[in-house]
């Protein structure tokens, strides 16, 4: 009988045993929702979302306050250290006051028996209790004193809508930290005691009575000095409700979106973002007044690629349409923003060399028809030029002869996540806002290739040579206060771009330096256009006050990389047979596959500098240097160029009043001045000219075939729609 006896009691044991092992859940309090906490670098709070729930319960710290521990382990549960989640001089304690008063006076919980409480969330009854009394000693096994103290500390119901110790000190205190006074730490303690009917908005007299007993023990314990005990019972309770700080609020909520109900860390220096609002703000105030209501930011460090500060869109406060819109992730028309991407590429894979000569002449590429801001043509300007008076027309040559797909391709691979449509689709106005980008992403793309030149990261753009000759290029672009940092000591070099895109609906202004990106997006969340709105005079200045408010920089090494090579002074290409004068430059690895010189001949025993007819004729209209052969060689394609319109155009026009058509102006240039050209639109004779080759022809809808025969025989041929 004995031995069945101590048979069941060892299984009853057993049982008891594993139920303990296994009673208490890995996540104590899983389900449980939680705000969404933004911190800047230093853990400095910069924004919160509620809770799902609509608590303001912010995510489980790990630590608590010393004066907050010590006053709650006073009020709460004096022999925490000690007992193992279970106090039995306590629930003596209890069982006795309660038998006296009648009722329950005291439950004898301790902290453990409360976190169990918190975490269930049962109603309060004797089994409850006795549960409670079981999961606590299995909490006790499970973690430290401290993370039980701590798991409290974040699920403690402090009044109204606020859970936990950290959300308390925000909304009571406006503030976080370390440095509670004896008095907050008293007031926290005894809190949540009873917060449904004893709280910061009822019945203070009777919360103050209790945190005042609460000093004064902890006096008598000799935790502070009388002189400490009396100010701290002086000091005035606690009560006003405190607004939480919204610093870089469109960043928060995109958290709350990617990381809901999390502690987020940022790379944020709340100092700078501070700065920069305020700044931001100003600006856009001043902005507004010529219809530019948006104003987007982003400074990204570049040796550790933290976002140092995020403004999604200035003055999000302000009532009007668009304001809550997040511009720096908003898909835009990247207007020129992209074009100094196109020459590092370029230069990368050998399709030119820093000073190739492209063409800036009047074109038509099947219907699209780029113009220059100045709408002037320069006939042929070096590449680098080129990207630095941001020249539409050569950089859509450029693009021509890279390519749409191939380019889309390493943009792609770079980081610009807007491109969604085939290449095809975007076309050669790719390079010049036929798609979309948002800063975000430009930022980023921007900040990787200055990683990548330092050894610090990877980019697409990889090739360091190249990578300096674009960011040399940048450093000189003209700047809006038109001051030159070469002459100015107090200026850092900044290798810059901006972007207009058409319609003057976007501005962008992209600055980097061996440390630092700034990106800088202005105009109207809403698609309006705003006239004057321009990247150099709205985006630039504003990117260029971020600036001042970062630390001075140097300037890149130049690379030890790449390769010598030998390129015509006049042309920008690989030297040819023919080229008189030359240069050896510092060129990308690729530069052997760059085109050779196609410019220099051999004429009459003399070498000539011989640019296409179209070419020359605006080339010579800013190079008084350049001189003429005594008489060039027609061969075809070489003598007369069609300038518009050009092989493939599609062209439309509208019928007048009268059903006729309207004249379409044809356009050619001849090398010689004094050549005579016949005209034929489908063979059939149209006309003569002289000097000036201009006529003005009637062509109706199809297909047609213009051809224009000099006097000595060269024949040029063209084929256009007529829409």
């Amino acid at each position: 009988m004995k031995r069945r006896t101590r048979t069941y009691l060892l299984i009853a044991g057993a049982a008891v045993l594993l139920l303990w092992l296994v009673c208490l859940p890995r996540d104590l309090f899983k389900g449980t929702p939680y705000s969404t906490v933004v911190v800047d670098k230093n853990g400095e709070l910069l924004g919160a979302r509620i809770a799902d729930d609509g608590q303001w319960r912010f995510p489980p710290s790990s630590s608590v306050p010393k004066k907050y521990e010590t006053a709650l382990i006073e009020f709460e549960d004096r022999g925490f250290r000690h007992h193992p989640g279970v106090s039995l001089r306590a629930i003596g304690r209890a069982l006795v006051q309660n038998i006296r008063g009648g009722h329950t006076v005291s439950g004898a919980s301790t902290i453990s028996m409360q976190v169990i409480r918190l975490s269930r969330q049962k109603e309060r009854t004797l089994l409850q209790k006795l549960t409670e009394m079981f999961l606590a000693t299995r909490l006790e096994a499970r973690y430290t004193k401290d993370e039980i103290l701590a798991l409290y500390a974040s699920h403690a119901p402090f009044g109204g809508n606020v859970v936990g110790l950290d959300a308390a000190m925000w909304r009571y205190l406006g503030r976080d930290g370390d440095d509670l006074s004896w008095a907050e730490a008293a007031t926290f303690a005894v809190l949540p005691n009873a917060p449904s009917s004893i709280n910061l908005a009822q019945n203070r007299e009777q919360l103050l009575q209790k945190r005042n007993r609460l000093l004064l023990r902890l006096k008598d314990k000799g935790y502070m000095d009388e002189a400490t005990c009396e100010a701290a019972i002086d000091e005035p309770l606690i009560g006003e409700i405190h607004p939480l700080p919204s610093y870089c609020p469109h960043l928060v909520e995109y958290c709350n979106g990617t990381s809901h109900g999390q502690l987020v860390h940022t790379g944020i220096d709340l100092s700078l973002q501070s700065r920069a609002e305020e700044k931001l703000s100003r600006s856009r105030s001043s902005l507004c007044e010529n219809g530019i209501n948006d104003l987007a930011a982003i400074v990204l460090d570049v040796r550790t690629g933290e976002t140092l500060m995020y403004c999604g869109n200035a003055d999000i406060g302000a009532k009007r349409p668009g304001a809550w819109v997040d511009i720096a992730r908003s898909p835009r028309s990247t207007g020129s923003i992209l074009k100094p991407l196109l020459y590092c590429a370029a230069l990368q894979e050998g399709a030119i060399l820093p000073k190739s000569l492209l063409p800036d002449i009047p074109t038509n590429f099947g219907g699209f028809s780029p113009k220059n801001f100045d709408l002037g043509y320069d006939g042929a300007v070096p590449a680098d030029e080129a990207l630095e008076r941001s020249l539409n027309i050569p950089n859509v040559y450029l693009l021509r002869k890279f390519g749409t797909a191939r380019f889309a391709d390493i943009l792609r691979k770079a980081g610009v996540s807007t491109l969604k449509r085939k290449p095809e689709e975007y076309g050669l106005s790719l390079i010049l806002g036929g798609s979309e980008a948002c800063l975000w992403d430009l930022v980023k793309v921007y900040a990787d290739i200055a990683r990548s030149y330092q050894g610090l990261g990877t980019s697409p753009f990889s090739d360091k040579t190249a990578v300096w000759h674009m960011l040399e290029a940048m450093a000189e672009v003209g700047r809006p206060d038109q001051m030159d940092w070469r002459r100015v000591s107090s200026l850092r070099k900044v290798a810059w771009k901006t972007g207009t895109s058409y319609g003057s609906r976007d501005a962008w202004a992209i600055g980097i330096t061996p440390d630092y990106v700034v990106g800088v997006w202005a105009g109207n969340a809403d698609g309006t256009s705003a006239p004057g709105l321009t990247g150099a005079l709205t985006a630039g200045p504003v990117m260029f006050d971020l600036f001042n408010l970062l630390p001075s920089t140097g300037w890149f090494s130049a690379p030890e990389e790449g390769t010598e090579v030998e390129v015509c002074k006049e042309s920008g290409f690989l030297a040819g047979r023919d080229c008189p004068h030359r240069l050896l430059i510092k060129a990308p690895k690729a530069a052997s596959d760059a085109d050779v010189c196609p410019w220099h001949k051999e004429i009459d025993g003399e070498k000539w500098f011989v640019l296409p007819p179209l070419m020359e004729k605006y080339y010579r209209i800013r190079h008084q240097e350049y001189q003429l052969p005594p008489r060039k060689e027609a061969e075809p394609g070489d003598a007369m160029r069609f300038a518009y319109p050009s092989d493939g155009a599609v062209l439309s026009a509208a019928r007048q009043m009268d059903g006729s058509l309207p004249g379409i102006r044809c356009e050619l240039v001849h090398s010689r001045s004094d050549a005579a050209v016949y005209w034929h639109l489908d063979n059939e004779y149209v006309g003569e000219t002289k000097d000036i080759h201009t006529v003005l022809l009637e062509i109706p809808p199809g297909i047609h075939r213009l051809t224009a025969v000099d006097d000595e025989g060269a024949k040029e041929e063209i084929t256009i729609k007529m829409l």
